[in-house]
């Protein structure tokens, strides 16, 4: 049976659950995106669930952030398919809801309020893109990488038995 996770703004005028597989914080995302909008630590965690079970109280106080995009990899300014929800009271972020991956949500670990399990190892990843302020602290068995991995996050919770059926 899946986890249920449950979240909320630093205000609570947002609340939401969700179920997730994937439930442990081990992806830090160090890109200028996710760096800016929620990671004071120089990097972002995300977390994946399923869209579909999605219970969200507090709609009206949502706001939406799509990222325009302009890099090595986005060499022509691109409007991010990922919508960022945030509380538009206290500006937590709450979430990336992506329509190119309708079933996915990605809750930030930061906004997660129910205790989350401890990852075994981590992944770094846009490492291209962090801060130069930023000193990644690099476990023994962690992986980095300067863009993205290829395996996804139910690959990782699979691959390290995290996975939560």
């Amino acid at each position: 049976m899946p986890v249920l996770l449950k979240g909320s703004c630093r205000c609570g005028a947002v609340r939401f659950e969700v179920e997730s597989h994937t439930p442990v914080p081990f992806m830090l995302c160090y890109c200028s995106i996710c760096r800016k909008q929620q990671g004071g630590g120089g990097f972002a965690i995300n977390l994946g669930a399923d869209y579909e079970t999605m219970n969200i109280r507090g709609k009206r106080s949502l706001g939406v952030y799509r990222a325009e995009i302009e890099d090595d990899e986005h060499p022509h300014c691109e409007v991010s398919t990922g919508e960022r929800n945030f509380c538009r009271k206290c500006g937590a972020a709450l979430w990336l809801y992506d329509p190119t991956w309708p079933d996915l949500v990605h809750p930030f670990a930061s906004a997660i309020d129910s205790d989350l399990p401890k990852p075994p190892e981590k992944v770094h990843l846009m490492l291209k893109y962090k801060a130069n302020w930023v000193e990644p602290v690099i476990g023994k068995k962690d992986k980095v990488f300067d863009v993205y991995p290829e395996e996804s996050i139910a690959d990782w919770h699979k691959r390290t038995g995290m996975w939560v059926e």
